[in-house]
Parts: structure tokens; sequence; C-alpha cells
């Protein structure tokens, strides 16, 4: 019954769950002279750690379907209100993908809408 409930329920970050894995013997003696480096302070630590720092690097990017007009707005509106953006960062705040974002970015320029800030 517990196993059940575990699994409908979305993990909560205080709660910790152990995993297994299987290493080399080169990868624990690479990992033990950090740990004799005081860079870590086991091989645990060093895992979690290993994790962390994958789950930042990867990021998941939604998409939403808009039509050019709309999406021009909301571009138009991001740079009114933030002054100054590239527009990656446009396309990620606004789930819009990115060569629509530049293309509406030059667009825009041309209109004397915007304007590049060196």
């Amino acid at each position: 019954m517990a196993s059940a409930i575990a699994r409908n329920k979305p993990v909560e970050e205080t709660e910790t769950k152990a995993v297994g894995t299987k290493l080399t013997q080169r990868e624990i003696r690479e990992i033990q002279d950090l740990i004799e480096a005081g860079i870590y302070i086991s091989i645990s630590d060093f895992v979690r750690e290993a994790i962390r720092d994958k789950l930042r690097a990867i990021k998941v990017i939604k998409v939403r379907d808009i039509n050019y007009k709309e999406a021009k707005n909301e571009v138009l509106s991001y740079y009114r209100t933030y002054k100054e953006a590239y527009p990656h960062e446009v396309a990620d705040a606004l789930e819009l993908d990115y060569d629509l974002v530049w293309k509406i970015t030059e667009e825009l320029k041309e209109e004397k809408r915007l304007e590049v800030v060196e």
C-alpha cells in the first residue's frame, strides 16, 4: 500500500531515495583522489553533486504554438518591459521558437521599433 502512494504523488525535495549504480575501479580511484584532496567528503557526495550538475545543465524547452502577429506583440511587449534582452532570453521567457523570435526582432529593428544596444 505504501509503495502505491509513493508512485502516485510527486517526490518532494525533502524526501530521498537510495539508488544503486556500478562504477569501474578507475572511476572509484579518481573519485577517491578527489575525496583525499578534500573536494568531496564521500563517493555519495560526489555522485549527488554530479547528478545536480547534470540536472542543471539540461533544460527542457517548451515552445508554444502561436500565430506570428501575437508572437510579435508579445516580443515587443517583452522588450518594452525589460528594456534589454537577447533573442534567446526572449524565446525562453515567452516559450517561443528561437528562429521566430529572431525573425521578429530583426523585423522590429527594421521598423525602428527596436534598436541594437552595444
